[in-house]
């Protein structure tokens, strides 16, 4: 991961900008730089990925143009190699591309990228900043507007606290110009239904979801995976294994008292004969990390917090004592094929909107946790399962197809890599999410801590001070509490609480967790 900032003005002093900037260090902790690009600022905290010497260092600059972006453009060296005879590289660093690109393409070169990107160009030509950030939002990236109307750009939210009265979300798939945001890409809408057989459609999620995951593999410094013991990192890791013909090193974290997905992890481990490591987090530590985890996140949502307290504990792990500086993880399989809940769809059609509004959505919730839980630890996740051609392919299929009419959960995903690839138990394992199947204790534990913050009416009379988004339990006030002290004003950063879909039979619950839904079945075993 990196970090970057965009000023549109001066009107900021830099001795400011360097403070607000500082919040996200540890982003990028091997180098940083602010640069003055004549009528603002372009600031950037690089983590060595690719290229690692110096000559990656960003910002790039080209007859004027500046650029810092926070992202991997996969692909790069085909590219770079077409516009080699009209550019002169100085370094190995994909994001070198960007600034050639632009000179070729201008705004068009958004909508060519197969990347996970968030960038600020600054143009010299028209004396303005450009940004823009991908199709799905992988890469975070926050906007504002300062006292004097002009704009400002950032990696993380807590960049602008203090300097913007209203911070936003930068909107995925589109790009900042000439004082408006532009779609370019709209990643969940289908322009066509694809209806192919079971077999070609389970032939060519395997193929895409492979391809998305070797190009993944590309990276100049040491990469790791995080494996739940679930369907979908436990796929990652075995597509891994196969392509690299080598152990790969693979992590996984659990409560110390009741972890469920830590013996399933295991399991798969020893199958891909993977360089396995356990960690355990206890009850303390989880209630001590409680603030840290939502002052990092910038969220008070109940789902994206519970889950992100078991990815940053076990991230801090291997950031202590590994030397790991990717990570690979299962992000977004949920999002395509479906969760616990959406087993109660009523229609076809009813499956694939929900899938829409989360896909739009992600970068709120689980896009937005694997980031922070990652770069705050000074790592950078990659997310095969958001590979630009799978997703847009998925997305397509008939949604009749994905819904469960098989008796299992994500059955295409599933019967796709049928063989070889995992042990049967695995593959064909009931869905548990990570905030239950850490260990059941660990929600039970936040729940009992905030009962013990607030009498009835207290949390009756506290939780009305909040208009937009109300917290519904006392859990969910603890937290937009925390929230409030970091981020004051802001909840309009989040769409509202991630919960199942109460219009749906089945789905009108008070807590996100799968534990409370009549499907649950054997997922906690």
């Amino acid at each position: 991961m990196c970090a970057i900032m965009g000023f549109s003005s001066k009107s900021v002093p830099l001795d400011t900008i360097r403070r607000q900037f500082e919040k996200t260090v540890s982003r990028g902790p091997d180098m940083s730089r602010i640069v003055d690009t004549g009528s603002g600022w372009l600031c950037f905290h690089r983590l060595a990925i690719m290229g690692l010497h110096e000559a990656g260092m960003q910002p790039f600059s080209l007859d004027g143009d500046w650029v810092v972006c926070n992202g991997e453009l996969y692909g790069f060296r085909a590219l770079r190699e077409k516009l080699a005879g009209k550019y002169t590289f100085q370094s190995g660093s994909d994001c070198e591309l960007l600034l050639p690109l632009y000179r070729e393409y201008g705004l068009e070169m958004f909508s060519m990228l197969d990347a996970e990107f968030a960038l600020v160009l600054y143009d010299h030509k028209s004396d303005s900043l450009i940004a823009a950030r991908d199709p799905i939002g992988i890469r975070p990236l926050y906007c504002g507007a300062l006292d004097d109307g002009s704009m400002v750009f950032a990696s993380e939210a807590k960049n602008l606290t203090g300097l913007c009265r209203e911070i936003r979300p930068f909107p995925p798939g589109c790009y900042y110009a000439h004082g408006e945001f532009v779609r370019y890409c709209d990643i969940a809408a289908v322009d066509a239904v694809c209806y192919d057989d079971v077999e070609t459609i389970c032939r060519n999620i395997r193929e895409k979801l492979t391809a998305g995951v070797e190009k993944r593999l590309d990276a100049d410094a040491p990469l790791g995976f995080l494996l739940s013991g679930g369907l979908d990192s436990s796929l990652v890791c075995a597509i891994a294994a196969k392509k690299l013909g080598r152990p790969i090193r693979t992590f996984a974290i659990g409560m110390d008292t009741d972890a469920i997905d830590l013996k399933y992890a295991r399991q798969t481990a020893e199958y891909l004969r993977a360089d396995h490591t356990e960690v355990y987090m206890t009850r303390q530590e989880v209630l001590d990390s409680l603030e840290t985890v939502i002052a990092l996140l910038g969220t008070y949502d109940i789902t994206t917090i519970r889950a992100s307290l078991g990815m940053y504990l076990c991230c801090k792990a291997i950031h202590e004592r590994t030397d790991i500086r990717v990570l690979m993880t299962g992000e977004i399989s949920d999002e395509l094929f479906g969760y616990k809940y959406t087993d109660f769809a009523p229609s076809a059609a009813a499956f694939q909107q929900e899938a829409q509004k989360r896909i739009r959505e992600l970068h709120m919730y689980d896009v937005l946790r694997a980031d922070r839980c990652i770069s705050v630890n000074s790592l950078e996740a990659r997310v095969p399962f958001g590979d630009l051609d799978f997703v847009k392919y998925v997305m397509a299929v008939d949604p009749e197809m994905k819904r469960n009419t098989y008796g299992i959960g994500k059955y295409l995903l599933r019967r796709a890599f049928e063989g070889d690839w995992l042990p049967h138990d695995i593959l064909y394992r009931e869905k548990a999410a990570f905030s239950d199947a850490v260990g059941h204790s660990m929600v039970d534990d936040l729940k009992a801590c905030a009962e013990t913050r607030y009498t009835d009416a207290e949390f009756e009379a506290r939780r009305r001070q909040y208009d937009f988004a109300r917290p519904f339990t006392k859990e969910s006030l603890l937290y937009r509490e925390i929230f409030e002290k970091y981020y004051p004003g802001q909840a309009k950063m989040v769409v509202d609480f991630w919960m199942p879909n109460r219009a749906w039979e089945g789905c009108d619950v008070d807590d996100p967790s799968a534990r409370v839904l009549s499907n649950y079945g054997a997922s906690g075993q």
